[in-house]
């Protein structure tokens, strides 16, 4: 899969919901972690992060909002449960990506939300546990970009293996050119 994501927080008051996301995180091949605003006490997410994401992960941490800093070309993606939001089965992931999710009980601010590229929801009638949302996110992320096999027009599983990738020799556009004018 090319291009690469993070995942963070905004204002998350518990620390075992956010050892939960990072864990999933790094689970799903997530090449950062953020937060704005939350405190993370290792001993306490610890309890759920049983992979020691923050020991593979970088994970920065940012006090305000003003201070958030993402690499040149990433798109913010924020996911919250809003009328005007993108229904996740028909966002299409950008291939830099910080998805941010809000605390619990309340939304992401109206200023990160203004600063966000895309806002994404996950069509459920209610919200969903802040890892949880993290985690299907994650999920429609790697099934939708990753390298998998087409899904069966019937029930059940393919019936063909996935196609190896096959690559072949570089175009070199100069020579192409170069060898129709030649005559053969």
């Amino acid at each position: 899969m090319r291009g690469y994501y993070g995942i963070g927080v905004e204002g998350l008051s518990k620390a075992q919901n956010l050892g939960a996301l990072m864990r999933t995180a790094h689970a799903f091949g997530a090449q950062f972690l953020f937060t704005i605003g939350a405190t993370y006490k290792t001993k306490h997410g610890r309890k759920v992060d049983t992979s020691s994401a923050t020991d593979n992960l970088p994970l920065y941490e940012f006090d305000t909002l003003g201070e958030l800093l993402l690499p040149k070309g990433c798109d913010l993606v924020g996911i919250e449960l809003t009328d005007d939001a993108i229904e996740l089965p028909s966002f299409r992931h950008p291939a830099r990506a910080a998805y941010v999710l809000g605390p619990e009980r309340a939304s992401l601010s109206p200023e990160l939300t203004a600063q966000c590229e895309y806002v994404i929801k996950i069509p459920t009638k209610f919200c969903v546990n802040v890892g949880l949302a993290g985690a299907l996110v994650m999920y429609d992320r790697m099934i939708s970009m990753g390298r998998f096999a087409e899904r069966p027009v019937r029930v059940g599983a393919p019936t063909e293996p996935k196609k190896e990738h096959v690559h072949g020799r570089p175009k070199l556009r100069h020579l192409e050119k170069a060898n129709r004018r030649l005559p053969g």
